[in-house]
């Protein structure tokens, strides 16, 4: 005889499947984290948001889709596993000992720490060693870290992880896991294993493994390890250096050694407030009208730093780039292979579905404008022209009627040329991305239509963290001042004379989470605009999509917090002022007004689409004929 347990499950209970999953993630998260009274919150985070701890007794995860798919299975459980074995075996205190001070080290120490405790957990729980094996996988095909040829193409963080992992013996590696794998040997060799060797007996010990992760740091020259400096610290202050934590105003000081040592050193540092606050202090100055950006050769066959206007007295003032050598101008199919960019653009299409009702309907709108002003009209009974063939009939009826001639009227229409810009920065990940690569879909589709010709652009950067260009800075002595300081990747997703169905599938590439990193707006809206510069329309128009202002952590490391801020504000105004290219500009909940004259800023990226259309047709129906602009001379690259 069968006998019903005495509390019902979820399912009888009559949850859906995504209560029932939940239910059991929770249940899961509190036996592994040994927390009962543990409150586990479900809640939607944004696309580059993730999954935290609240404190240590609560824990915030995504919340997962009505209709479950193993993609989002497999991301909740590994966040789920990661974080309560956080909650079990790792305490902030000792973290925070010996916590570097750079910005690199501290992303590479935090990225052990957490590795640490996973590892303690895929030994004891072969369900969670699968859970974050399939997690950590499908993280780095998002990233496409797949073809990545050299280490300098995957961020340091995700290295790490896999390199502790794979020497404490822990998890499956996939096929990006043992690629990634690979390259780490290949550059590093022996020169971290025996290090990595003590960690993997000693995961269990949190103290001990932070002194590991500081020489593994030091041992990766991203900061040298500062042991018997707090050995010694420790002394004077009387504390046991077995135990207990060390004096807070202690602490304090030495970080602020620490940072003076760093600034010392020619690193640059700089801590995100000061940076933010030195963006917003930044003060409009004036345009000289020079070439801006023009990289020229030296003496050594490098390239110099490019120049922005005149030298305005200080040296670390100009805008710069250390090397072009790594940058990047490519065709979006190039970027990957053939039957992914069909599976992308699927999904695209998909979600084309849902956005055809208001977007459709101004691009109609838009239509019936371009084609108006294109609409054919005539003189009639002229005395020379063209041959009007409609009265022939009458002078066959009466030869004494003299031949009729027409001319065409001249229409004010002008031949133009529309170039939509695009943010790939990784803040773009999701809903705005997504909306997007739409918009640009649709506008590419109407205004063909209309005979307007238009090219969609992306930009963003290869690596994470500088890639190969900081590598070289740092080979090279690390110079001070050196501009900017990572890899371009500058991506054409439908040239102007494209046709759109030829080019339609490569717009699925936006969708690919691998592609989004970092963005430096300045560089890439110079690029755009010499590319219409190099176009013979009457009319030149050039729409920028963007979510923030630029950001690049290994450039703003190591250059004036306002640096790429700067740099684009002068671009923008010499596009303004000196060029016939109209610049718009929308910002998804950025206010890129204080930027551009001519922008909106969206709070919600579902009225992307609207925007773009509505723009587009109150630029056509202005009467201007670009009076008083000079000649769209290119910017000098």
């Amino acid at each position: 005889m069968v006998t019903k347990p005495p509390h019902p499950g979820p399912a009888e209970r009559g949850l859906s499947k995504a209560e029932q999953f939940k239910a059991a993630t929770t249940a899961a998260v509190k036996a592994i984290s040994g927390k009962r009274d543990l409150a586990v919150v479900y809640t939607p985070l944004a696309a580059n948001q993730k999954p935290a701890p609240g404190g240590q007794n609560d824990m915030r995860l995504p919340m997962p889709p009505h209709k479950l798919t193993p993609e989002n299975v497999t991301r909740l459980r590994g966040a789920a596993d990661a974080l309560a074995l956080r909650l079990a075996h790792h305490s902030d205190a000792v973290h925070a000992r010996r916590m570097p001070v750079s910005k690199d080290a501290v992303a590479a120490y935090n990225a052990m720490e957490q590795t640490r405790v996973e590892v303690i957990g895929a030994r004891q729980y072969q369900g969670v060693n699968h859970n974050l094996s399939q997690a950590l996988e499908q993280r780095l095909t998002l990233e496409g870290y797949q073809a990545a040829r050299s280490f300098y193409q995957v961020d340091m963080s995700d290295a790490l992880r896999v390199l502790v992992h794979d020497r404490c013996g822990t998890l499956h590696l996939g096929a990006s896991g043992g690629h990634i794998r690979d390259l780490l040997k290949e550059h590093f060799g022996a020169k971290l294993d025996r290090d990595l060797a003590e960690l993997s007996d000693n995961v269990a010990d949190q103290r001990k493994s932070a002194d590991i992760l500081r020489r593994l740091i030091d041992t990766l020259e991203l900061e040298k390890d500062n042991a018997q400096d707090l050995q010694q610290d420790e002394e004077q202050e009387g504390n046991d250096p077995a135990g207990g934590d060390a004096d807070p105003d202690q602490d304090k000081d030495d970080s602020s050694q620490s940072d003076e040592g760093d600034q010392s050193q020619g690193e640059g540092e700089q801590p995100s407030q000061s940076r933010e606050a030195e963006a917003e202090a930044v003060e409009d100055g004036d345009v000289q009208g020079q070439p801006i950006m023009g990289a020229e050769d030296d003496a050594d066959g490098k390239q110099s730093a490019p120049r922005m206007g005149h030298n305005k007295g200080r040296e670390q003032e100009r805008y710069k780039v250390f090397t072009t050598r790594y940058d990047q101008e490519e065709d979006a199919a190039d970027l990957c292979d053939a039957e992914e960019l069909s599976r992308l653009r699927l999904q695209l299409d998909r979600q084309l579905a849902h956005l055809q009702g208001v977007v459709s309907r101004l691009a109609n709108r838009l239509q019936r404008r371009l084609m108006a002003q294109q609409m054919r009209s005539w003189e009639f009974d002229l005395e020379e022209g063209l041959l009007d063939a409609s009265r022939l009939a009458r002078i066959v009826a009466n030869p004494t009627h003299s031949l009729s001639f027409k001319r065409e009227k001249e229409t004010r229409f002008r031949d133009t040329v529309v170039s939509l810009l695009i943010d790939n920065s990784g803040s773009m990940r999701g809903r705005p991305i997504t909306i997007a690569a739409m918009t640009a879909d649709l506008l590419a589709r109407t205004l063909e239509r209309c005979g307007v010709k238009v090219e969609i652009l992306g930009f963003t950067t290869s690596q994470w963290k500088g890639g190969q260009s900081r590598r070289l800075w740092t080979e090279s002595g690390k110079p001070a001042n050196p501009g900017r300081l990572n890899d371009l990747r500058h991506i054409i997703y439908k040239a102007a004379d494209t046709p759109w169905r030829r080019a339609r599938r490569n717009l699925g590439l936006m969708l690919r989470e691998g592609i989004l990193k970092e963005n430096i707006d300045g560089e890439a809206l110079a690029w755009a605009h010499n590319r219409l510069a190099a176009r013979g329309e009457q009319r030149r128009i050039l729409m920028v999509i963007s979510d923030g202002a630029p950001v690049d952590d290994s450039t703003l490391s190591v250059n004036p917090g306002n640096y790429l801020e700067q740099h684009l504000r002068e671009v923008i105004r010499y596009i303004e002022d000196k060029s016939e290219v109209q610049l718009l500009a929308i910002g998804i909940g950025h206010d890129v007004t204080r930027y551009y004259r001519r922008a909106v800023t969206l709070m919600d990226a579902d009225e992307l689409g609207g925007a773009v259309m509505a723009q587009l047709t109150d630029l056509f129906e202005e009467d201007d004929d670009g009076a008083g602009r000079g000649g769209a001379a290119p910017l000098i690259m």
